[in-house]
């Protein structure tokens, strides 16, 4: 909660002078999609390609981050609104950092999505839509949670009795069904260079 006597405190390095550093472009690239749809696997390769071609990212996602800062959250649709606030807040900073920062999360609603996106300068929110079937989605399984889904142990479970806003214009629609990971990287990372967030300087210092 804010306080009158909470004031914005500003710093003598700019945000500017850290991306000039690194020399690329701060991006949120806002993975969303199913649960099993392979946000997390595709968004490890693309964090690991980045680092190979020398680029400065991070990786925050979901299950990882709610062992810790969001340990205290559920899976209801107000649990899941703060889920989003709280990871947009701290991507925000790693941006402010000069970082390409990576976030694989379910984000169910589109509001929730533009609202991340309204935090950030224009251009650099990046939505990244993994589209997979449900039903590849739970025939992969992985963690077994839609088996439990259906049976009844857990409520809330998108795609099952949770709304998931399928997003109407993403900046990279990826579909993991009919690329192999390798691929999907590849496209994610080939935006990012067309689009300038990563230089040929960039890549010429690794």
């Amino acid at each position: 909660m804010k306080t009158e006597n909470t004031v914005w405190h500003n710093q003598q390095i700019s945000k500017a002078q850290r991306a000039d550093l690194k020399q690329q472009k701060p991006a949120l690239l806002w993975y969303t999609g199913l649960s099993g749809s392979g946000k997390s696997t595709v968004a490890n390769a693309v964090d690991a390609l980045l680092f190979k071609l020398g680029c400065h990212s991070y990786l925050l996602d979901g299950d990882n981050v709610r062992h810790g800062l969001n340990g205290d959250l559920g899976f209801s649709d107000e649990a899941r609104v703060e889920n989003i606030r709280r990871i947009s807040e701290v991507a925000k900073l790693f941006l402010d950092a000069g970082l390409v920062v990576s976030t694989a999360f379910i984000s169910p609603f589109a509001s929730d999505r533009a609202q991340a996106k309204a935090k950030l300068e224009e251009g650099e929110f990046i939505e990244v839509y993994i589209d997979t079937p449900i039903s590849v989605c739970e025939a992969r399984d992985p963690k077994g949670l839609y088996k439990k889904a259906r049976a009844g142990e857990i409520k809330d479970f998108t795609g099952i009795d949770s709304t998931y806003d399928v997003p109407v214009n993403p900046e990279i629609h990826v579909k993991t069904d009919t690329k192999s990971v390798e691929e999907c990287a590849e496209q994610i990372v080939g935006y990012l260079m067309a689009k300038g967030f990563i230089t040929q300087a960039s890549l010429q210092s690794a």
